[in-house]
């Protein structure tokens, strides 16, 4: 046993120290896990942004769909009717899902305007020299 008051004051704040960096090592531990908590949340919350089409033409930006229009920050922009983002996702699945059924290659994408006629959404694929207009 230490019987010396010096050595057990040294001890004790040996002791203190020690309780201390445990108790700053336990708060950057809780810090980092609610940084983790927070960045997983974001992750999430981003993929549960419901109804959000990406740009078939560009493939970077999501669009912005209203009841009369279709449009991007790339330039694309279509009059519609009763345009929903649910209906256009599901028309741009159903005709890629029914072009994959014939053709390997990834169909192209654009724009087309007339001198008369409002813009349309051309879907066409080089390989299989097939075309559809969407919108």
């Amino acid at each position: 046993m230490l019987e010396d008051p010096d050595e057990l004051a040294v001890l004790e704040e040996i002791q203190q120290e020690l309780i201390l960096q445990e108790q700053l090592v336990i708060e950057e531990y809780e810090r980092s896990l609610r940084f983790d908590e927070e960045c997983l949340n974001a992750m999430l919350d981003s993929l549960d942004a419901t109804d959000r089409v990406i740009c078939p033409v560009c493939r970077k930006n999501n669009l912005t769909v209203k009841a009369h229009l279709v449009c991007c920050q790339c330039g694309l922009y279509i009059s519609t009717q009763d345009m929903t983002e649910g209906k256009l996702r599901s028309l741009l699945e159903s005709t890629l899902t029914e072009h994959s059924q014939r053709c390997l290659h990834s169909p192209e994408f654009t724009v087309t305007s007339g001198m008369e006629e409002e813009a349309s959404l051309l879907m066409s694929c080089p390989v299989c020299d097939s075309w559809m207009i969407l919108l």
